[in-house]
């Protein structure tokens, strides 16, 4: 893996973290914060609840209002869709 050196200002309580991190675990500081930053790419993508509960919200508001049909109509409904495809289209009415 290629590396990079990068310089960052961190506040000496997240600082001491990292030092007494990689002496606990006799490694390099480089590395505690490699697999920090590795570890909290993983969690970052995930919604916080307050999405996860405005996209439920949303999913609710959308199955209470939508269409009420039985299934037997929309069966009904592709197979004259896929009939029609099949010869040329639908055929309508005159007043169509």
């Amino acid at each position: 893996m290629a590396t990079r050196k990068m310089t960052f200002t961190l506040d000496e309580e997240t600082a001491a973290r990292i030092d007494r991190l990689a002496a606990r675990l006799r490694i390099p500081k480089s590395r505690v914060v490699r697999e920090a930053v590795r570890e909290y790419a993983g969690t970052a993508d995930r919604l916080s609840d307050a999405e996860r509960e405005r996209m439920l919200a949303v999913l609710k508001q959308y199955y209470a209002t939508a269409p009420a049909g039985s299934p037997g109509k929309a069966d009904a409904e592709l197979a004259e869709l896929r009939r029609a495809r099949r010869h040329g289209g639908r055929r309508l009415g005159r007043g169509a």
